[in-house]
């Protein structure tokens, strides 16, 4: 059902990126010189959907690293959870052995009546 679902989402998805691509094929000059637009030192022709994707994918390695950056404290709370459920576990353990192993009775209370002041 999953895997339905799964194409269900991703098949329109794939046919947009492939719509996408085939429309914006003409070359766009990418220049990483913002001071000289006549003679740019560094720049390059590439497939407009070429530049598309990549903006689209460092905004997803940005973002997602961003969100795992800001997801710390609740990581580090989360495994000092399982470190004391681990110990509480442990203890748990430890104090059920240890009482099967001494015959020892439950206090008794006494049934005489307490002074009254």
């Amino acid at each position: 059902m999953i895997r339905f679902l799964k194409a269900l989402i991703l098949l329109p998805v794939a046919i947009l990126v492939v719509l996408l691509a085939v429309a914006n094929r003409a070359p766009v000059t990418l220049s990483l010189d913002p001071f000289s637009q006549e003679a740019p030192e560094f720049a390059t022709q590439l497939p407009l959907f070429a530049v598309i994707f990549a903006a689209v994918m460092l905004g997803v390695v940005i973002g997602g690293t961003a969100s795992w950056l800001a997801q710390g404290k609740n990581r580090r709370k989360g495994r000092q959870s399982r470190r004391e459920a681990r110990q509480l576990r442990y203890e748990t353990e430890r104090l059920k052995s240890q009482g099967a192993s001494g015959n020892t009775l439950p206090a008794t209370v006494s049934s005489s009546p307490s002074p009254r002041f």
